[in-house]
């Protein structure tokens, strides 16, 4: 059988689609880096000292960029083209670091394996395919039986499943080492379901710095060292880009706006006349979603629509057509089904307020003039002098590497990425298209990331511990209130300091309580203080609090047995992956990843345009 599945590589895939690009790393190269001639062979990084080649991370974006075309049947933008070069790139990098890791281990995978796996054990691809469900669910037998077939040979099948199991079998093996020893006891799993079951109210007051006379405080210049050296992670920072930004937009006129109107009369009088309702959203409502099912936007109460469309279909009877509606998605027409009570089973036809073909052409024409002058182009004046001539401003925008880009509250895409794909400061983009405006673009200046140096945070660092230092001077306030609210009452002490008693709804441990912050001090105190009694103060975010136990409930012993053995398995499954996802993480961080894509593409980029 393993021969038979040897005998078809070429064919590997056409049933099975395999997830991991691990195979591409098992080439023997010879890249070459620095300024030698971008080819097949150039490494674009070296993971402890073994190589990534150009043409590895290429073929892995592209399989990443069609799965996600098949997904979404659209065009990628470059912001998405960039992630998923990321994204095929931390893949490549972690599949690099576990082969690394198999050698170290010793872990191998033998042929017996692989076949016992394919028999056994299929991929969850196919668990999903059509072609192997009897009544909507898998059948083993028919899986087995196309394994025996010419058809799974011929296919490629087999040879897909083997290059699937010499991956994922030593992944699983390793794993399994990792996450051996993930165990939990009965009591620590009753102290997780008190977690999330023990359940407390409070009553509490909350000190703020800004009730302090004195909030002077002095931060040391040793302090904010000593903080930045303590949190040196927190200060990486990505790059920024100032880019100049031409915008040709896609101006809707009065023109436009009647067009839109007229078009939905049409389709009214035609309704009326005896055209099918649903037959008319099917061809026409650019809400395709509910078009696609003759406009059904199901049932539903009051809330779900913008208060005009509401406003309408509310008014209507049951059967009865609306008059055209103009809400800021477009015109619609509106149809209920049924009512009952203010639930309503409505269908709608919307057709969008767009440019008309005239207008879009003289848009078109405007921004093809920009690309013609200003597009890809080296020299920056030419970017000033085509503003100049067709009448438009530059605004000046940062980019901030690896976000897309947003300007007066609309997404710009594929200039962030094109920002930081290795261009020089001074060159123009390409002419980048969205349904709201054509965008060209001009680098202007560019800062590279990394960990931000001391100078650049001080001030930041400063303020953050002088709040800190600010807050503590808070603790005396509240040790004051503490002991009057002992001697009395939590409510006549705050009182007696115009202060406000919040009462909290009940939490959990591991709830976020307004007031009190997330798995802070106050939070546990809830939960360990004598009931009715008041505790504190405890430091919460910005301020300091003094709480009050006003109630308490506990979790029930007897429905955490009759849960026990399923929650110990979601509970060891879930240790077992966070053990995984550790080792990763530590693996990742330990690593030597020489990343020379910018480089490279700047180069290869230099290549093309000579």
């Amino acid at each position: 059988m393993l021969q038979s599945m040897r005998s078809a590589a070429k064919y590997i895939w056409i049933i099975l689609i395999v997830a991991f690009v691990g195979s591409f790393l098992l080439y023997e190269t010879s890249g070459l880096a620095g300024r030698a001639p971008v080819t097949t062979t150039t490494s674009i990084a070296t993971v402890n000292g073994e190589e990534i080649l150009l043409t590895t991370w290429q073929n892995a974006v592209t399989a990443l960029e069609q799965e996600r075309q098949q997904q979404t049947g659209g065009t990628i933008t470059l912001d998405e083209r960039q992630q998923l070069e990321e994204r095929a790139f931390n893949e490549l990098v972690t599949e690099l670091l576990l082969q690394q890791e198999y050698k170290r281990r010793g872990i191998t995978v033998t042929d017996d394996e692989i076949l016992q796996a394919a028999r056994v054990a299929p991929p969850p691809q196919v668990l999903q395919s059509p072609d192997l469900q009897t009544d909507g669910r898998f059948d083993m037998q028919k899986y087995q039986r196309f394994l025996s077939s010419p058809v799974a040979r011929q296919s490629g099948t087999l040879a897909g499943l083997e290059a699937y199991y010499r991956n994922e079998i030593p992944k699983q093996k390793l794993f399994d080492q990792i996450a051996s020893g993930a165990y939990i006891s009965d009591e620590r799993l009753w102290q997780v379901y008190q977690d999330r079951h023990d359940s407390a109210t409070v009553s509490y007051v909350v000190l703020s710095p800004a009730s302090l006379t004195d909030t002077a405080v002095t931060v040391t210049d040793a302090e904010i060292s000593s903080f930045y050296e303590r949190n040196k992670k927190r200060f990486d920072r990505p790059g920024r880009a100032v880019v100049s930004l031409l915008t040709v937009p896609r101006a809707i006129t009065a023109a436009d706006s009647a067009d839109a109107k007229a078009r939905i009369d049409a389709l009214r009088a035609e309704i009326v006349a005896g055209a099918k309702f649903e037959d008319v959203a099917k061809r026409y409502s650019a809400d395709s979603g509910s078009g696609a099912v003759g406009g059904v936007l199901g049932k539903g109460g009051r809330g779900r629509f913008t208060p005009k469309f509401e406003e309408m279909a509310y008014a209507l009877k049951p059967g009865e057509l609306s008059q055209p509606v103009l809400t800021p998605f477009g015109w619609h027409l509106i149809r209920v089904d049924s009512r009952q009570g203010d639930t309503l089973d409505l269908r709608h036809i919307l057709i969008n307020i767009a440019q008309s073909d005239a207008s879009a052409t003289r848009t078109d024409r405007r921004a093809d003039s920009l690309a013609a002058k200003a597009g890809s182009q080296e020299d920056p004046e030419l970017f000033d002098e085509a503003a100049k001539q067709l009448g438009l401003t530059a605004a000046s925008v940062v980019a901030v590497e690896k976000e897309p880009l947003s300007f007066a509250g609309r997404y710009v895409p594929s200039v962030s990425a094109w920002a930081f794909s290795g261009v020089r400061p001074g060159e123009t983009s390409d002419l980048f298209d969205s349904p709201e405006a054509y965008y060209l673009a001009r680098l202007d200046s560019l800062t590279k990331g990394g960990q931000a140096p001391l100078a650049d945070v001080k001030e930041d660092i400063r303020r953050r511990l002088a709040r800190d230092k600010r807050i503590e001077k808070l603790r005396p306030v509240g040790e004051q209130l503490a002991q009057a609210a002992k001697r009395s009452t939590l409510d006549a002490a705050a009182a007696q300091r115009n202060l406000t008693v919040e009462k909290s709804s009940p939490f959990t441990r591991l709830d976020a309580v307004p007031g009190l912050g997330q798995f802070s001090a106050a939070v546990g105190a809830a939960f360990s203080a004598p009931l009715g009694q008041v505790a504190g103060p405890f430091v919460a975010p910005d301020a300091m609090v003094v709480l009050r136990v006003d109630a308490r409930t506990t979790a029930n012993r007897q429905a955490f047995e009759a849960e026990k053995s399923v929650q110990r398995q979601q509970y060891v499954q879930s240790l077992r992956q966070q053990k995984v996802d550790e080792y990763l993480t530590g693996l990742r961080e330990s690593v030597k990843v020489d990343d020379r894509r910018a480089e490279v593409l700047s180069q290869l980029r230099r290549q093309s345009d000579s």
